[in-house]
């Protein structure tokens, strides 16, 4: 009988560490970003009146489908009144 494997291992067997811990922070990035968006209770299209984004390019980077420029991405953090701030990783 096959014995069914956690993703945590198959994964590491396909990605190097680094590869996983991108993959997790790029994810947790745009967590953030949807979760402020549905905090302020605001659509996409909403979303794009306030930073002169593109609809589609909003849900596209939700996605995770696209990755945005910086200034983009600071259009869209600075019109959901977020920012970024640069520390060192938890260990």
């Amino acid at each position: 009988m096959n014995k069914l494997r956690e993703w945590e291992e198959v994964e590491k067997e396909l990605f190097s560490p680094d590869e996983i811990a991108i993959a997790k922070f790029k994810a947790n990035v745009i967590c953030q970003l949807v979760d402020a968006r549905n905090s302020k209770k605001i659509s996409q299209r909403q979303l794009e009146k306030l930073c002169g984004v593109k609809q589609p390019i909003i849900s596209r980077i939700e996605k995770g489908v696209e990755i945005p420029r910086l200034d983009t991405f600071f259009k869209i953090l600075l019109s959901l009144g977020k920012t970024i701030e640069i520390k060192d990783l938890d260990t």
